[in-house]
């Protein structure tokens, strides 16, 4: 497939752009800067310059492409009034470009809410963290709009490759200071890493039914003190508020102290899905200082 990917420097972009040239299908990437240019390029990928605000600037470059994966999700910008724009011109360009294109929207874990012990799954009623509420109707009009076969990824809380989720334990450990957990040490991550969830990408984007969701978690609930005692080689660490959190990082980052836990049954019984990564204290063993 031909296949227009945006976001494919990000924790999960880059992965995915991986993984998709590594099975075969070309690839047009988005890219802003010159820096993330050069990446793309190095690793096979077509580069297609713009900006992820001013989709009306190169869609009519991605005439004919057979799919477009959408993982850009930038939290310092106003990125529902974005996303809405984009969803608006990219649509409506992908209907008038020929044969019906596959849409892989992202999602995420943070928009089913706090869980508790039991498993969300596809079918779970959305609970989303304020900051992404916004995520819910656009991923409702992907999976619903007759300009493209929709679809739609949830992932879990992503780790692996440059830390993903864990770089700020393994920074704060690297520094000498306490690794800091948002709320409680017993709050719960569902947990992927990136690879696994790249695979999970590519399995979707080639075979599953348009309209459907996949929920990308390998563990359905860890700790999070578990995870940061392994980075920090068994201290104990430094239990902070939500709101100390959110006055640091934003409001979106109330999501870490969010208990979840979620299941990635679906992919692997429909898809053939098989996380390898499934340890994830092993895997964080790579950020110890």
């Amino acid at each position: 497939m031909r296949v227009c990917l945006l976001g494919a420097t990000g924790s999960i972009g880059s992965a995915v752009l991986r993984t998709l040239i590594g099975r075969g299908h070309e690839i047009v990437a988005l890219a802003r800067s010159y820096p993330s240019t050069t990446i793309l390029r190095q690793a096979g990928a077509t580069v297609l310059r713009g900006d992820l605000a001013r989709p009306e600037d190169w869609v009519g470059r991605i005439a004919g492409v057979d799919a477009v994966v959408h993982m850009a999700c930038d939290f310092d910008s106003p990125m529902a009034e974005i996303d809405r724009h984009l969803l608006d011109t990219l649509l409506s360009a992908l209907a008038r470009s020929g044969p019906k294109a596959r849409f892989v929207y992202t999602g995420g874990c943070w928009l089913f809410g706090p869980t508790g012990g039991t498993s969300a799954t596809e079918e779970s009623r959305f609970a989303p963290l304020p900051a992404f509420a916004w995520m819910v109707p656009n991923l409702q009009r992907v999976l619903a709009s007759p300009e493209v076969d929709g679809l739609v990824v949830h992932p879990g809380m992503v780790h692996g490759g440059d830390g993903g989720v864990f770089r700020r334990f393994a920074r704060d450990a690297a520094e000498g200071r306490a690794v800091r957990v948002t709320g409680s040490e017993a709050v719960r991550w569902p947990l992927v890493h990136c690879d696994d969830l790249a695979e999970l990408y590519a399995l979707v984007l080639e075979h599953a039914i348009p309209g459907s969701s996949w929920l990308g978690v390998a563990n359905d609930g860890v700790p999070v003190g578990r995870i940061a005692r392994a980075i920090a080689g068994g201290k104990d660490p430094e239990v902070v508020s939500a709101g100390t959190m959110a006055a640091e990082l934003g409001e979106w980052a109330r999501g870490y102290a969010m208990d979840q836990c979620l299941s990635g049954a679906k992919a692997r019984q429909q898809l053939g899905w098989a996380p390898r990564h499934t340890d994830p204290e092993t895997d964080v063993l790579a950020f110890r200082p």
